[in-house]
């Protein structure tokens, strides 16, 4: 798929601001900065950014853990992602989700889930959500390949041919579930094949190439809204550090597999696409300066942000209303007591 140069412009800065966020966010994780865990996408960001351009401002966006570049194309500022990521009051979960559980609501985008392939489930019930409101819009469901060998995928491709919903399930199939090889892992290694059980749509692209990612989105998303067929979309891509950056990717894979991929770097294919179109080495540089100084900026706001207030941490647990619904969950509820009385002492 050709793209016009001023869109392919717009892509490649939000694919350089992707890739120097994710450079800064390890930098600040080993720096003890952004707890728990962070999950880096250096190298898949042709396939991030080809998908979420494909989507419809009314499209919903459903994400595995591995999310930071997803809240970025989909247009959520990086201080508010980076915040997020130091669990900042102003982060996009207001500092209570962390790396694996960015969202905004108001971008369409419903998460990046920790579990793995625990999104599907999810993103199903949205599109049937979609279907029962009558809207014609779309949901678009991210995992990884790790995540077509659970249970959970078998569910929900089976309820939405059954039901024809209309989600796009894209296996971001990197070539590793954490540190396990798809060859090593799945009898069938072209994972989009899986679809056929089901009766439905799929196709198999390269990830590192945007304009065959973006013509592939943009064709099963379309027969998605307008026909409510759902469709399996696999994008053979390949991540640069290991699985998390607690992993140093080294174990599994030699350093000479990883030189191969960084050889056909998904930036540098757009890079020579737009080079060819007449940009000059200096506007490059300008594009560069840009992102990183995007990426400075969120840093330096997530520093100085606050904490969110203890008292807030379990704000918005529970519908307002619904303290009857939980009342017969409290300790001794079933029976009346106020509190848990154990005869002669705990030991017996």
């Amino acid at each position: 798929m050709e793209i016009p140069t001023p869109v392919l412009s717009e892509l490649y800065e939000q694919m350089l601001l992707i890739r120097f966020f994710e450079t800064e966010a390890e930098r600040e994780y080993k720096a003890a900065l952004i707890g728990g865990y962070c999950h880096l996408s250096s190298g898949q960001e042709a396939a991030t950014v080809g998908t979420t351009h494909a989507l419809e401002s009314g499209d919903l966006l459903v994400t595995g853990y591995r999310c930071h570049g997803f809240a970025l194309a989909r247009g959520v500022p990086p201080e508010s992602v980076m915040a997020e990521l130091f669990g900042r009051a102003s982060g996009c979960a207001h500092g209570r989700g962390g790396s694996m559980h960015l969202l905004d609501v108001s971008r369409g985008y419903y998460g990046g889930w920790g579990i793995v392939a625990g999104q599907l489930p999810i993103a199903t019930g949205l599109a049937l959500g979609l279907v029962r409101q009558k809207r014609h819009q779309m949901v678009l469901c991210e995992l990884g390949d790790g995540a077509v060998n659970m249970g959970a995928w078998h569910e929900s491709l089976n309820l939405a041919a059954v039901w024809r919903l209309p989600v796009v399930f894209l296996v971001i199939n990197n070539e590793y579930g954490m540190g396990t090889s798809v060859q090593r892992a799945s009898a069938v290694t072209d994972l989009h094949m899986r679809a056929a059980a089901y009766g439905m749509n799929s196709e198999r692209v390269d990830g590192d190439d945007l304009g065959a990612v973006l013509e592939a989105s943009t064709k099963l998303m379309a027969t998605a809204r307008e026909e409510r067929t759902p469709a399996v979309l696999e994008l053979v891509t390949y991540r640069y550090r290991g699985h998390s950056v607690a992993d140093p990717g080294l174990a599994y894979r030699t350093p000479d597999e990883i030189a191969e991929h960084i050889a056909k770097d998904p930036l540098n294919r757009v890079r020579t696409l737009l080079s060819a179109a007449g940009m000059s080495d200096g506007e490059f540089d300008e594009l560069e300066v840009n992102a990183q100084g995007k990426v400075a900026a969120a840093v330096e706001w997530a520093r100085a942000d606050a904490a969110p207030e203890v008292s807030e941490l379990a704000k918005g647990m529970y519908a307002p209303g619904s303290a009857a619904q939980f009342a017969r969950m409290l300790a001794g509820a079933p029976y009346g007591e106020r509190e848990l009385v154990f005869a002669g002492g705990l030991g017996q």
